[in-house]
């Protein structure tokens, strides 16, 4: 294969990203659900028919899977590395504006960057800082590439972990992941979305409108002591008032 075609094949794929319209599908798919062809149509504001134009190159480039239920048509991202790689392109695209307007998309802004899925982990202000305490503990090292020690698979396994699923899945245990509002690594892999999946099982968190993720009250003392970290730091940050519009 020569440098021309291989080339070509990264064109390709970067064109199915180029439109506006479809990045911003890729974006809503990131909080890890399937979402029907209409729901996107709606999320994006076009027509059914414009959306399944957009959605159809999408499936065919392989950054989307479809499947059917009865008449309805749900799609999600194919996989793992879509999802990395959405998130990795978001993470080096200028920073999005400041909401304006109402106190309303301030407050869902303010909620998106404390705490979100991407994709099937936790990414934000906490995701972030759930990376930062757990290399400060030792828990990972990333002196040769990031890896998880074992006093990480004991602090897991401690946490209800199905840590034997981990060792055997073919995906990487843990990646730090470019979180594209902090511009810096949230954890990713395995591990990451095991965790996501547990501070929900156990009540810490809950999902709130969109991809944004609340700790709840016992939440928030729990996964402090969890990380070693005062509460004070796990507490949201108020939004910042509009700049415009009615609130």
């Amino acid at each position: 294969m020569t440098a021309t075609t291989e080339g070509r094949g990264m064109a390709e794929l970067a064109a199915l990203l180029a439109d506006g319209t479809r990045a911003g599908m890729c974006l809503a798919l990131l909080d890890g659900r399937a979402w029907t062809a209409g729901e996107l149509a709606r999320r994006a504001g076009i027509a059914p028919s414009t959306a399944s134009e957009h959605l159809n190159r999408l499936v065919r480039g392989g950054l989307l899977v479809e499947e059917r239920q009865g008449r309805h048509r749900y799609l999600r991202l194919a996989g793992p590395s879509v999802a990395q790689l959405i998130e990795g392109l978001a993470g080096h695209a200028p920073a999005p504006p400041t909401p304006t307007g109402s106190l309303r998309a301030a407050t869902a802004g303010a909620a998106m960057a404390y705490a979100r899925t991407c994709y099937d982990h936790l990414a934000g202000r906490l995701g972030v800082l759930m990376y930062d305490a757990l290399l400060a503990d030792g828990r990972l090292d990333r002196s040769n590439g990031l890896t998880l020690t074992p006093d990480g698979w004991d602090w897991a396994a401690g946490l209800g972990v199905p840590v034997t699923e981990l060792r055997a899945a073919r995906r990487p245990v843990v990646r730090d992941c470019l979180d594209w509002i902090e511009r810096r690594p949230h954890l990713a892999g395995a591990l990451g979305a095991a965790l996501c999946r547990r501070f929900t099982e156990m009540g810490w968190t809950t999902r709130g409108a969109s991809r944004a993720i609340r700790l709840t009250p016992t939440g928030r003392p729990a996964l402090a002591a969890a990380l070693h970290v005062p509460e004070h730091t796990l507490i949201p940050t108020p939004p910042d008032p509009p700049t415009g519009g009615r609130a």
